[in-house]
């Protein structure tokens, strides 16, 4: 049975249903909480890591924004080291963003994604993993939680040359999947990612663990959930209602 809005027309009052879920890995499967503690190791304060991850995503989308692109790790290694200056470590500067930029092979997915993900590949639609950092990382991070097998493939936007929330990033994703627009949904914690798929045509569902608004000035998700569980929830009940 497909998901796809080409079967199964989809209603003005409900949105569509997808044939491939496209999802974000950073923040939306991983949980980036311990890098705080790899901050605290070098010395410098385990806060640094929000306002550095940040800033990260923010040279990375002005990069974006002028046409041109680089790898999330050597944008990463290089705010590091812009955050570590005036700081007194107790490492040297390199050993220090090495220590850092490593955390990212042992994170975690966070808590609902094991169960989340084994009940979405139990529906009649393709898992897919679309990164603004390194296919690799995302690899490791479903290998270690056991879940590599339920993902089809690990697509990043180091190969689509442009960052999400760039239409051409999403354009990319769908031509390896070779996919409408129509029949994919973006997957992520991140409003500006869910945003940026909507403008670019395909459907999307934000994962909203923490209960905050979703921000007034960006397109409204199709689909807003508490987790991966509750979205396979949600998916679950559109294939019943498509099937009647």
């Amino acid at each position: 049975m497909s998901l796809s809005s080409r079967d199964h027309p989809v209603s003005p009052d409900g949105p569509r249903r997808p044939e491939v879920l496209l999802l974000d890995v950073n923040e939306t499967l991983s949980d980036l909480s311990p890098l705080g503690a790899r901050f605290e190791d070098v010395g410098a304060p385990a806060h640094l890591a929000a306002t550095w991850f940040a800033s990260v995503l923010r040279d990375g989308f002005a990069l974006t924004s002028v046409g041109a692109s680089a790898p999330f790790a050597a944008i990463a290694a290089d705010v590091l080291r812009a955050s570590f200056a005036g700081l007194t470590l107790e490492r040297e500067t390199e050993a220090a963003v090495q220590h850092v930029m490593a955390g990212f092979g042992s994170l975690s997915v966070h808590d609902d994604v094991p169960d989340g993900l084994r009940a979405l590949a139990e529906l009649p639609v393709r898992l897919v993993t679309l990164s603004n950092g390194s296919a690799s990382v995302a690899e490791g991070l479903l290998d270690r939680a056991g879940l590599r097998d339920h993902v089809e493939a690990l697509l990043s936007v180091e190969e689509a040359g442009t960052w999400k929330p760039a239409a051409g990033a999403y354009a990319f994703a769908l031509d390896r999947c070779a996919l409408d627009p129509m029949d994919a949904m973006l997957v992520a914690v991140h409003p500006w990612d869910v945003d940026g798929a909507a403008r670019a045509g395909l459907g999307t569902a934000w994962i909203n663990r923490s209960g905050g608004p979703y921000p007034e000035h960006f397109t409204k998700p199709d689909l807003t959930a508490t987790s991966l569980v509750d979205l396979a929830d949600q998916l679950r009940a559109m294939v019943v209602t498509a099937s009647r």
